[in-house]
């Protein structure tokens, strides 16, 4: 069975706040990150973070997790230019991957 796991950066609606991730579901993911929007308990939430800058495929978890903290570890002008190679128009790649906004069943 092939696995799949990604690394992602989300932003906020004015791309102010860069937030880097790493998910087996990512579709799954950027909808948990939309229900949670404006909740204090994560930062993500917190930031309204879960508009989709940026996502890369790894076929094995250890590569996946590396790739995140790598990604993390950089200043943000790095994490920008890693986008911009990407996604040169930065633009929400939100709907390429799923139906957005996702229907929220848990009404939170």
């Amino acid at each position: 069975m092939p696995y799949s796991f990604h690394v992602y950066i989300i932003t906020n609606s004015t791309k102010s706040v860069l937030y880097t991730g790493f998910t087996n579901n990512l579709s799954q993911r950027l909808t948990e990150h939309y229900i949670n929007k404006g909740t204090s308990k994560s930062f993500t939430g917190k930031y309204h973070c879960y508009y989709l800058l940026y996502f890369e495929h790894h076929k094995y978890v250890n590569n996946a997790l590396a790739r995140e903290k790598e990604i993390k570890g950089w200043v943000r002008a790095k994490k920008l230019a890693l986008i911009k190679s990407f996604n040169p128009s930065m633009k929400f790649l939100n709907t390429e991957i799923m139906n957005w906004p996702p229907v929220n069943l848990y009404h939170r």
